[in-house]
């Protein structure tokens, strides 16, 4: 029996008839007693998938080759607590993975593997191998990007015979196009769902609270025991790692999102590399301006990025943005106004906070980058060298 284990990160209400609708974001994965289930996959799947030359396979296609490559991955949490008599307590979290090549990487969501900064006292994979046969082999973390809900789990490319999932482009991700995910929802061993993608551009939050942009939405049924698994296109190839649902009562709704598998991409390297992430950092507080802010206030431009709060000593203090000094409250939400108004970034127009975070996110420590800023209906540009994230921002 799974014990949903989720987390709130935002509310949104509206007037439905006279019902009001609460959507809440649920990681999806399970803690609790994990129960074995029947495996029903095939026998043989050949070493490395290969698209065909058609256009679209299909979801049957897809699960026969691919699905040797999709693991449950179980990960032990060893002093989680005490109970009532002073024992020490462990918990269990159960999610999915997928290999990503030969020497045996496997991407999982961060959340899977980390519980509140305390990362897993050990990692199983376990393995479909056909018709009812697992194999479960020991896993080491290599590493967790909480930033991005990314993690990265190695086994012992002798253990176990490899299947890798080629990787696609996120950024070419059209909206309604088909998809599938492979996982182990509630438990229910190696299940795929399918869908269309509902939409790109989604900002979702991570465990930390810091934005992950450009996530894919989807309504491919996810479910808790999903994260960590991939979403996979129909010629084949990984687009994004399924993270969280929009939910009004913690089960699917059809709103399922997924980390771009880009942003992965740029994780698993640095993973590999130093068992870290590095992250690009400007220091700014960011709001998006909104036609009605910009009515209301007389500003000149419908769109950017309002600098809310400049931290002292980053490198926008250094290169003269500036803050807001006044709170004000439109249609109900709080805004800081009076600062910096970020219209542009290398010369690409920035219509929202989002759109800037996309920008930096593709960024590294120490890129030197042009902001345009906009103030009291002035225009003007500022070099920003970007420096290292702090752990604490």
């Amino acid at each position: 029996m799974l014990r949903a284990r989720g987390f709130l990160v935002g509310l949104a209400g509206g007037a439905v008839g006279a019902a009001l609708v609460v959507l809440v974001l649920v990681l999806v994965f399970g803690f609790g007693e994990i129960k074995e289930t029947v495996v029903q996959a095939p026998a043989e799947t050949p070493a490395v998938y290969t698209p065909s030359a058609s256009p679209g396979q299909t979801p049957e296609q897809i699960y026969r080759d691919l699905s040797s490559g999709v693991v449950m991955v179980l990960s032990d949490f060893s002093g989680a607590g005490t109970d009532q008599f002073g024992q020490t307590q462990s918990t269990q979290a159960l999610g999915t993975g997928f290999v990503v090549d030969k020497d045996g990487y496997i991407l999982t969501n961060a959340h899977v593997v980390d519980e509140n900064g305390q990362q897993a006292s050990s990692v199983t994979v376990v393995f479909n191998k056909g018709g009812s046969k697992t194999q479960r082999v020991a896993g080491k973390l290599v590493g967790v990007d909480v930033g991005s809900d990314v993690a990265v789990i190695k086994v012992d490319p002798k253990d176990v015979d490899l299947k890798a999932l080629p990787l696609g482009d996120s950024d070419k991700v059209a909206v309604g196009e088909p998809v599938v995910a492979i996982g182990n929802p509630l438990g229910y061993d190696f299940s795929i769902t399918s869908g269309i993608v509902s939409a790109t551009g989604r900002s979702l939050q991570a465990p930390n609270g810091q934005t992950i942009p450009d996530g894919i939405q989807t309504d491919a049924a996810i479910n808790q025991g999903n994260s960590g698994g991939p979403l996979i296109d129909s010629s084949g190839r990984v687009i994004g790692i399924n993270e969280q649902i929009a939910s009004q009562g913690g089960g699917n709704d059809g709103l399922g999102f997924a980390v771009p598998i880009n942003t992965a991409i740029r994780s698993l390297d640095q993973l590999r590399r130093t068992g870290k992430v590095q992250y690009a950092w400007m220091g700014v507080g960011l709001q998006t301006l909104t036609g009605d802010v910009a009515s209301t206030f007389g500003v000149q431009t419908q769109g950017g990025a309002l600098v809310e709060k400049v931290y002292p000593g980053s490198p926008a203090e250094k290169a003269g943005i500036k803050g807001g000094d006044q709170t004000v409250t439109v249609q109900g939400q709080q805004f800081t106004i009076g600062g910096d108004i970020i219209v542009a970034a290398d010369g690409k127009p920035v219509a929202s906070a989002d759109e800037l975070i996309a920008f930096l996110a593709g960024k590294k420590p120490g890129d030197r980058v042009r902001i345009t800023l906009e103030h009291d209906g002035k225009t003007r540009d500022v070099s920003v060298t970007l420096a290292e994230r702090p752990a604490n921002m």
